[in-house]
């Protein structure tokens, strides 16, 4: 079999497996039949496995036959909370579930890098391991549960792709550094005093209090925070009254804030519950802040971008390999390169001309499958590339 038809050969079963996971989504913390799906399948190459990390992650390992470096590659597997709304062949069967982010392309992606390291044991310096990580799209994230359950344990460095719509199928990309933000999100209670539309004077008005808290905290980025330091907060939604001529006793309202850098992320954080607070006094009501701290920024350690940028080069060319700018999406993929040096990469899958245009949890998003045997590709070399040192 020449080079060539093993990669036709390999791309026809990626598909395979990629429109099967497709059709069968599972949402994050519900990857029942797709851990079965991934476990059944590495052990039909061959290759060792390791089932319920974490809950329902699975890990593969080959080992080769000379000693050296662990080296994991990591594939998200939950779905989104999503209706499908493609009029495709491979379109969800699950009601209200849908792989709209391309974790059902990751899983394939994975699973093709694992079916051809199993054979070609021979390239293989040290250890590969395959992390099928569950719940990347829901917090606390699925990876915080394998890394507790020992999944980076030896591990010398941590690679993970996500197939990016944004970028033309054949592009890849990724930046040394910060890349993607943390996100943490915030939800506020405002309790004043409700009555009559037309006797304001006894009562203390919350939807007052809380469109002035919303102008106020418009200021923590552009008065708080460094104007060297990329920051985004959001308020997202606002719900007080009844009544048009009743004054709101309660007023709620939810946002999100978005980092890249902890002391920036820790000191948006103090703002925001100081301005709450602070505002709900001077109109005389009550509040009570829920601040929840979500995934951290992604981080990309600066020697392995640079093998990123090599090893990309060489198979793709220069005019294809990109340096990411600064994403405000998070990814728990963080929270590894928190404890191993690792690089998070995208891969272009975005093409006009097979409908691929819609944006990552869109109803309607699809991505350019060619896409996934770059990303098979540039996951070999990875690997093969930190080995060979």
């Amino acid at each position: 079999m020449t080079n060539n038809i093993w990669w036709e050969d390999l791309q026809i079963h990626m598909v395979e497996w990629r429109r099967h996971l497709h059709r069968n989504p599972e949402v994050s913390f519900h990857e029942e039949k797709t851990s079965s799906f991934v476990a059944d399948m590495l052990e039909s190459f061959g290759v060792e496995v390791r089932r319920h990390v974490g809950g329902h992650g699975v890990i593969g390992t080959i080992r080769g036959d000379k000693p050296g470096p662990v080296v994991m590659l990591r594939a998200d597997m939950d779905a989104l909370p999503i209706q499908d709304e493609k009029n495709i062949e491979y379109a969800s069967q699950q009601a209200g579930a849908m792989h709209a982010c391309g974790h059902d392309g990751h899983i394939s992606i994975l699973l093709g890098t694992a079916l051809y390291f199993s054979r070609h044991k021979q390239e293989i310096q040290g250890e590969i391991r395959f992390l099928f990580q569950p719940a990347e799209e829901l917090l606390p994230g699925g990876a915080v549960q394998v890394i507790a359950d020992g999944a980076l344990e030896g591990v010398d460095v941590i690679y993970g792709i996500h197939l990016w719509t944004p970028l033309p199928v054949g592009v890849v990309a990724s930046k040394a550094g910060p890349m993607m933000a943390a996100a943490d999100d915030f939800y506020i209670e405002i309790k004043g005093k409700g009555g009559h539309g037309g006797m304001p004077q006894s009562t203390i008005d919350s939807l007052i209090a809380g469109s002035a808290l919303v102008m106020q905290l418009q200021t923590v980025v552009s008065r708080s925070v460094d104007p060297l330091q990329p920051a985004v907060l959001t308020i997202g939604t606002m719900q007080a009254g009844s009544a048009q001529n009743v004054i709101a006793e309660q007023c709620k309202m939810s946002g999100t804030v978005r980092t890249f850098d902890e002391e920036t992320r820790n000191g948006m954080k103090e703002r925001v519950l100081t301005m709450v607070a602070q505002t709900g006094a001077a109109y005389g009501a009550e509040t009570q802040v829920k601040y929840i701290m979500g995934y951290p920024p992604v981080v990309n350690d600066e020697q392995e971008t640079a093998r990123f940028f090599r090893e990309a080069t060489e198979l793709f060319g220069a005019e294809r390999v990109q340096a990411s700018p600064m994403l405000m999406p998070a990814e728990d993929f963080a929270y590894y390169l928190q404890k191993v040096p690792g690089c998070f990469m995208f891969v272009g899958a975005g093409n006009l001309d097979k409908n691929a245009i819609y944006p990552h949890h869109h109803p309607m998003f699809d991505f350019d499958e060619d896409a996934m045997q770059t990303a098979v590709k540039l996951f070999i070399a990875m690997a093969k590339g930190y080995t060979a040192e």
